[in-house]
């Protein structure tokens, strides 16, 4: 089963109810109906770190979580996305505590990378460091290795702990191949039958380059991978925060993609009341993507962005949203900052929470994503209009964890009473039923402060019209007996 032209949800397996079996019910009993596009649920694999992106193995559900059996009863009702992390894997995992433990004599020494594997001729030179695309201060770690406790440098391209509890694999390696083959087949067996290939970006070291999304040499792994996943009919879409340039260059080798841009265009427009950047990204970009607003990252900035954003604009919208609470992932390699400095990676921050928990702008923007073609994924906290976990910050030191709230099944009944979450729901119910949304779609002339959204699909039509920045929002649609409905959002 592939991707379907339905509304997604994305959520962690314990967020909403406590775990699989609870978020089993929640979906029946709740939401029943509201997802035919699919649960991603992000990795409810044992993990040593980054919730759940550090994990130990493919084969178990970590129990706090539950069983396979809990995640196949929620794919009995709707399809399961999961991610692969196709660039790292814990440092407790199994292949890494044996080669930490043997050394060469391991099987599986020849998964990792050591800098000479990528500088044959010598150590990386400072300019070599320099150009590389860092998401921590270091791109390496050192571990002891075998009995006599020898230290080697591993690369490992994320982590807050050093040495990092995620260590980088190297796709090249036979025993990489086999690992992820098995991974793949594991999924298959237990009915997943679609994968989100994580940190794809970084999976391909080579020297003079800065080691993100290499082309080509990035599509080689891309067809090996999609060669495996099209024997077993999974789908699967690469998870790739980039420069435009290098996600058209992905979605024109006939791959899915986000669209990370969307999230900052919406929001910009919404509380700057200039909506030209998201009328022009709407007129040119590709129906075969996934649209957001939020997610267990944060709202994309850099590098999805860059050569698109006006500076002053950026760093207002910035602003906006570190005064409502939000904080800020920054982009830690100095030459991919901008030359004034600029280095807002992602904005940390619910989005009902950037706009002000204004419940109007917040229906016209969920509004807004789900006219924009592609693949609609709705983040949990976005789901109940949730507000910013300041708490959560502070207890955890996670400034993640901001838009990562836990809720109890209590919580989720009183916000799904919320007439902000009732409308959204009954906004994802036309989203699936409504026929024009496998037709056509156009933008039509408006204002410079309005923006307007039409689906055509033979006699059915639907025209999405906002004012900005007010985000005054209504939609019209032929009903069934041909009546023209205006409904406010």
């Amino acid at each position: 089963m592939g991707f379907t032209n339905k509304v997604q949800l994305i959520t962690y397996p314990d967020s909403l109810g406590g775990g699989l079996a609870a978020l089993h019910d929640v979906l029946r009993h709740d939401f029943p109906g509201l997802f035919p596009g699919g649960v991603h649920i992000l990795p409810p694999f044992p993990s040593s770190g980054d919730r759940g992106f550090a994990p130990l193995d493919y084969e178990r559900i970590s129990p706090e979580f539950g069983t396979w059996e809990d995640l196949q009863r929620i794919g009995a009702g709707t399809p399961i996305m999961l991610d692969v992390m196709v660039n790292h894997m814990s440092r407790q995992s199994a292949p890494v505590q044996d080669f930490l433990s043997r050394g060469s004599a391991s099987p599986y020494a020849d998964m990792f990378i050591t800098p000479d594997k990528v500088w044959r001729d010598g150590p990386p030179s400072e300019a070599d460091l320099a150009r590389l695309a860092l998401r921590r201060a270091s791109p390496f770690s050192r571990y002891r290795v075998g009995e006599d406790g020898r230290e080697v440098t591993l690369w490992t391209t994320f982590g807050r702990q050093d040495p990092s509890e995620q260590v980088d694999l190297d796709w090249r390696s036979p025993a990489y191949r086999r690992f992820i083959g098995d991974v793949l087949q594991g999924l298959h067996r237990r009915g997943v039958s679609l994968v989100r290939l994580d940190a794809i970006g970084y999976v391909v070291k080579k020297p003079g380059t800065d080691c993100f999304f290499v082309q080509p040499d990035i599509y080689e792994f891309l067809r090996w991978i999609r060669g495996l996943a099209d024997g077993m009919r999974i789908e699967i879409l690469p998870e790739l925060h980039a420069r435009p340039e290098l996600q058209e260059a992905l979605g024109a080798e006939g791959y899915w993609t986000y669209d990370f841009i969307l999230p900052y265009a919406i929001l910009e427009a919404l509380l700057r009341g200039e909506p030209s950047l998201l009328r022009r990204h709407l007129g040119r970009r590709s129906p075969r993507q996934f649209t957001m607003l939020d997610c267990h990252d944060g709202i994309p900035l850099k590098p999805d962005l860059d050569g698109l954003y006006d500076p002053a604009s950026a760093r207002a919208v910035a602003q906006a949203c570190g005064d409502r609470g939000g904080n800020f992932s920054r982009i830690v390699s100095p030459s991919h900052r901008d030359p004034d400095g600029f280095d807002v990676h992602q904005i940390r921050c619910t989005y009902y929470s950037a706009l002000g928990e204004s419940d109007e702008r917040y229906l016209a923007a969920r509004a807004i994503q789900l006219f924009a073609p592609g693949v609609p994924q709705v983040y949990y906290v976005g789901l109940l209009a949730g507000g910013n976990d300041a708490e959560a910050v502070q207890r955890t030191g996670e400034g993640r964890e901001i838009n990562r709230h836990n809720y109890t099944r209590r919580e989720i009944q009183e916000n799904v009473r919320r007439p902000v979450v009732r409308k959204l729901m009954d906004l994802l119910r036309f989203r699936n039923t409504y026929p024009a949304f496998d037709g056509s779609f156009r933008i039509l002339p408006a204002h410079a402060s309005e923006l307007k959204m039409r689906w055509e699909n033979g006699r059915d039509a639907c025209t999405l019209a906002v004012e900005f920045p007010a985000g005054r929002a209504s939609i019209e649609y032929l009903d069934r007996s041909g009546r023209t409905v205006s409904d406010l959002l």
